[in-house]
């Protein structure tokens, strides 16, 4: 014979029930949380490398046509545009606009540089000179 439920009986969750399971998600996320934005940290970082590789083979291009980088005044955007008497510029050297760096910061290009030919940088997530972390510049030399 089937058992009989009483109709005050429900098959749901208690609030306490609920109160636990938020309180253990809570903690597993404060686990995982830190890890993960580490990682993201990372990335940008190894994005801004390639970035500034890209840019410095783009430069050396432009180097190989023109016969000189272009100066800190025509700047990274010669890559994109001819310059007022560049005759042998045979660009664009980009396929698309010049980058900013992954926290939204313009790269920083010197010719001459003060640590090579010519330096190419990215002041990092707090857009200052040094830091550390994920803080730190981000160079070609």
């Amino acid at each position: 014979m089937p058992e009989k439920t009483s109709p005050h009986l429900s098959k749901g969750f208690t609030l306490l029930e609920l109160l636990v399971v938020m309180v253990i998600i809570g903690m597993l996320a404060s686990f995982v949380a830190p890890k993960f934005f580490a990682q993201i940290g990372k990335s940008e970082i190894k994005t801004a490398r390639a970035q500034i590789d890209a840019l410095e083979k783009a430069l050396d291009q432009y180097r190989l046509d023109v016969g000189r980088y272009p100066s800190t005044e025509q700047g990274l955007q010669s890559l994109l545009v001819q310059p007022a008497g560049e005759s042998r510029w045979a660009g664009p050297y980009l396929k698309k606009a010049v980058p900013l760096d992954p926290w939204s910061h313009p790269y920083v290009y010197r010719h001459p540089g003060e640590h090579g030919e010519l330096d190419l940088l990215s002041y990092g997530k707090d857009g200052q000179v040094g830091g550390s972390g994920e803080a730190q510049d981000i160079v070609n030399w």
